[in-house]
């Protein structure tokens, strides 16, 4: 149960961190880094409730959601690099 909330309070940290590159970042391309940063941070957020509350449809989930978000930062950087 410590470990979990050691783990809560390092993903906090994380994601006030890249929700400052996301508002603050100097160029387009930083900002959506940070917010790949944050879905991955998200997905880890799935995996910890998938293990404090035992429910391993939590893990299906997270691995969709990440499939996902690695599919919409391709897609934007094929557009930023001018191939859609």
């Amino acid at each position: 149960m410590i470990g979990i909330n050691v783990y809560l309070a390092l993903i906090a940290i994380a994601t006030l961190l890249s929700m400052y590159r996301v508002f603050r970042g100097p160029t387009t391309v930083d900002r959506i880094v940070a917010v790949d940063i944050m879905t991955t941070i998200t997905t880890g957020l799935m995996v910890l409730f998938a293990l404090y509350y035992q429910r391993m449809t939590f893990l299906d989930v997270a691995l969709v959601y990440a499939i996902l978000a690695f599919g919409g930062v391709m897609a934007f950087a094929r557009y930023m690099e001018g191939g859609l």
